[in-house]
């Protein structure tokens, strides 16, 4: 079985809102998703849904990326993805959520910000339920795309095929990144993991 995964494509990663965590590109991807997506037995979605209060927040980006002594929050960000808000909502021309097969929220809580799909917390032990529900499916592939590739797309890999031992692939087309040194640094630690990094949908092999 294939399980297809869009991973946090929010409008808070995107241009839409760019007072939050804009990407170049990120409201642009919907299409290439859709297309994965057809590959797939499962459909799943992950959303960011951060509190206003959570202790990694600053209130400018010049703030942002400094370190945190929070065993669960490693870095500090803006204000994004807060439930109620544009932020949160999903990119346009995806499904309605209730269309998905499995949604997983994640980074509820004000000292949890993670960055991976699979645990609610940075240290990988509380899981989110991902891994055992795609295995109860008896799903052995998984297609990852969405935002951002050096950050929430690569750790969800990372973790899939780490705890989940499933064969992952990431369709960089249903991608996009933060910035082009990081996105070639995590695409890199991915390939090194054994998961296979792909430009287009075309050089997908089940």
């Amino acid at each position: 079985m294939i399980a297809s995964i869009d991973v946090d494509p929010q409008k808070t990663f995107t241009p839409i809102c760019p007072g939050e965590l804009p990407v170049d590109g990120g409201d642009k991807i919907a299409p290439a998703l859709n297309e994965q997506a057809k590959k797939a037995s499962f459909r799943v979605l992950t959303k960011d849904a951060h509190p206003v209060n959570a202790v990694w927040v600053v209130d400018s980006h010049n703030k942002m990326l400094a370190p945190l002594e929070h065993a669960n929050a490693d870095l500090t960000w803006v204000s994004h993805a807060v439930p109620g808000t544009e932020g949160f909502e999903i990119i346009p021309g995806l499904p309605d959520v209730t269309e998905y097969d499995h949604v997983i929220w994640k980074g509820v809580e004000p000292d949890l910000h993670p960055y991976g799909a699979c645990f609610h917390d940075i240290q990988e032990k509380l899981s989110t339920g991902l891994i055992e529900w795609l295995k109860a499916k008896e799903v052995t592939t998984v297609l990852v795309g969405g935002l951002a590739t050096d950050y929430c797309v690569k750790t969800t890999a990372m973790q899939l095929k780490m705890y989940g031992d499933f064969d992952v692939w990431v369709n960089l087309e249903a991608c996009r990144g933060i910035t082009e040194e990081t996105t070639e640094t995590g695409c890199a630690q991915m390939r090194d993991a054994g998961i296979h990094v792909i430009a287009t949908l075309e050089e997908f092999r089940a």
